[in-house]
């Protein structure tokens, strides 16, 4: 099952360029709102979900950050299951690929919205157990994992049989080794991004994501947004750069706070 942007091949750059600093430094310089996805961002991917945690290397730079710049977090994973998680205090949190705003009023009646598909799969949840998928209910989006199945073709094809006609009210997408559901009218990345720096008084900001739930915000392409993915190459995403994988973060947090501070390297383990 694809884990990647598909489409005609887009021109994407590595950050770690002349052009990409100078362009990081200059965004920088003029105090965005910065954004980043967790898993495969902050946090390396992991065989168990409930193992995820950003390393402390990246922790202590982005607690520094968070003192300077309004910093926000869009993850897949629920708030609640992602902020212990963190390590530090982001200014904001939304959770369920841009569907769980602590803000919005409309949570509940999102929520109700995923009733048929909790239905639905309760009906195959043997079949997807024998399969190695797991389900997680975040409330607001619903995950069926199979990282962990011994023939992940196989749980492929019975996650795509279980979730068979289950109509239009709700928006499917595949990421790494997991299937997503959540409501159609909840927002994607892109929207909570948008709801994000209509609250804190801007239209210019950094986002940083890894997966197919972040490509709305690549794809959206507005000229106030720096987009970067990691571990993407050049036929794999609509972001403007991109780095190497979740090690190279320390390095690009350095370059942020160094931004900020021009002509001071940070003294950060």
């Amino acid at each position: 099952m694809p884990g990647v942007a598909t489409g005609p091949e887009m021109s994407v750059r590595r950050l770690f360029s002349a052009k990409g600093l100078a362009e990081l430094h200059q965004m920088v310089r003029a105090k965005p709102l910065l954004a980043f996805d967790f898993d495969g961002t902050l946090a390396p991917i992991v065989a168990r979900p409930d193992d995820a945690r950003v390393p402390a290397p990246t922790c202590r730079r982005l607690g520094l950050l968070a003192e300077r710049l309004r910093l926000a977090v869009i993850t897949g994973r629920t708030v609640s299951d992602v902020l212990p998680r963190l390590g530090f205090t982001p200014w904001q949190v939304i959770g369920s690929h841009g569907a769980e705003d602590p803000l919005d009023v409309r949570t509940a009646d999102l929520a109700v919205a995923l009733e048929p598909v909790r239905m639905q799969l309760d009906r195959h949840a043997g079949e997807l157990q024998r399969a190695g998928v797991s389900i997680e209910d975040k409330g607001l989006s619903i995950a069926l994992h199979y990282r962990l199945a011994r023939d992940r073709d196989a749980a492929g094809r019975g996650i795509a049989l279980a979730l068979g006609g289950i109509g239009a009210h709700v928006t499917v997408s595949h990421g790494k080794m997991v299937v997503n559901v959540v409501p159609k009218a909840a927002n994607d990345k892109a929207a909570a991004l948008r709801v994000l720096l209509a609250r804190a008084g801007t239209t210019r900001a950094i986002f940083v994501g890894d997966d197919v739930n972040d490509e709305p915000v690549f794809e959206a392409g507005e000229p106030d947004w720096l987009t970067i993915r990691v571990g993407a190459t050049s036929a794999q995403t609509h972001a403007r750069y991109f780095i190497e994988s979740p090690l190279a973060m320390p390095r690009l947090l350095d370059e942020l706070i160094a931004a900020l501070e021009p002509g001071v390297a940070p003294d950060i383990a």
